[in-house]
């Protein structure tokens, strides 16, 4: 199965996609699940404002909009990534646009494996397996 990237609408960021490709599988692994099909979508604030609405009738702008495809244990899903919002977290958090990027690409897919983040509780466990999972990629 596959992990894919398109920007659509944004210019696509000059990463290593082979190597985040090659973290998200270990991440996966991690937990036991087999990988399905993933495709992270990489778009403007505009783009994914009209997802996040038309969708889940959320109207205000956000990072990731994470459809969960999975079945048993396979991890498969849709990420709609807004790079506007990412680079303007980036500057909020004073962190690298890569480590932002990181940081929303690793939060979708941990909500694939289980993880929410709507109480106070869920969202300190969800920054902490973030934080580590960005420690793992740093190693690889």
């Amino acid at each position: 199965m596959a992990i894919l990237f398109i920007a659509d609408g944004v210019n696509k960021p000059k990463l290593n996609y082979k190597r985040i490709i090659f973290w998200l599988r270990q991440i996966i692994l991690s937990y036991d699940c087999i990988l399905g099909d993933m495709t992270y979508i990489l778009c403007n604030d505009k783009y994914l404002l009209d997802i996040n609405y038309r969708f889940l009738k959320h109207d205000y702008f956000t990072d990731i909009v994470t459809f969960d495809y999975c079945k048993d244990k396979t991890i498969s899903g849709d990420f709609f990534i807004s790079i506007e919002r990412v680079k303007e977290n980036s500057i909020l958090y004073n962190v690298s646009f890569e480590e932002e990027l990181l940081r929303v690409i690793v939060h979708g897919l941990l909500h694939l494996l289980g993880f929410m983040d709507k109480s106070k509780e869920e969202k300190k466990l969800m920054r902490d397996l973030e934080d580590s999972c960005i420690l793992m990629f740093q190693k690889i």
